[in-house]
């Protein structure tokens, strides 16, 4: 390998361990945006519909906390549950499989060869191929895994994590649209944590496109776009049914 290419792939090499492993950073960012953006949306909409249908900011902040907590511990529960259970997806199929290959590996190998035909495979390097991947049980399970059901392994560990991710971004999110109403009088607490609530948005949009498709600005504009939209619907509910004095 010539030394500029060398210096070139040890560089990229030292910044991917620098900032740890590209999918695994994914995951995070995922479950970040998926707790913050349902939790402050989820939340904002509340607050928004309380204070359309009254001025008292007790009442509204009472509401925002219970939608917050209530909200956030729900959201991760269903991060803990759904994890779970494409684990468990997972290695029904893994099983079946194994069973197939033990009771009738002349029709899971012709499965295998079917797929690498399809990707352009032939002749007698189609036949290594098949040879090579049948020749081991697990290489052989794993592409059915990955080919033929389209799933990946799930790390059951990986359950409580996202769980506790989620919760806490959740919960955090949901605070940020009540703190407007802790120090101001109910309409200017509205407009208040409308715009805290789109910059916090497009602020997490844009760090998330940073880190994935690079498109900083319009992923935090989608996100600030689709948060609003969602939330003023709670303040047409509100003000809809209007509770007057």
């Amino acid at each position: 390998m010539p030394p500029d290419v060398q210096e070139d792939a040890t560089r990229e090499d030292i910044e991917a361990r620098a900032l740890g492993d590209p999918h695994r950073r994914g995951e995070g960012i995922s479950d970040v945006v998926l707790g913050g953006q349902d939790g402050l949306v989820n939340v904002l909409g509340v607050v928004l519909g309380v204070a359309a249908a009254t001025s008292s900011a007790r009442v509204v902040l009472v509401a925002g906390l219970a939608a917050a907590f209530a909200e956030s511990l729900s959201m991760a529960a269903v991060a803990y549950t759904s994890t779970m259970a494409r684990a468990e997806v997972y290695e029904s199929e893994r099983a079946r499989e194994l069973r197939h290959i033990r009771d009738i590996p002349a029709l899971e190998r012709e499965e295998i060869r079917e797929i690498y035909r399809g990707k352009g495979f032939e002749g007698e390097m189609l036949e290594k191929v098949v040879a090579t991947i049948t020749s081991n049980r697990d290489v052989w399970v794993a592409v059915m895994m990955a080919e033929e059901h389209k799933l990946a392994p799930v790390d059951r560990g990986r359950a409580l994590r996202a769980s506790l991710v989620v919760g806490l971004s959740s919960i955090v999110g949901s605070l940020l649209p009540l703190v407007p109403f802790f120090l101001l009088p109910v309409r200017l607490g509205m407009i208040v944590a409308v715009l805290v609530s789109a910059l916090s948005l497009f602020a997490v949009g844009v760090y998330k496109g940073h880190v994935t498709t690079g498109r900083r600005s319009r992923s935090g504009l989608e996100l600030a776009a689709i948060g609003m939209a969602t939330a003023l619907v709670g303040y047409a509910v509100g003000a809809l049914l209007e509770v007057r004095p």
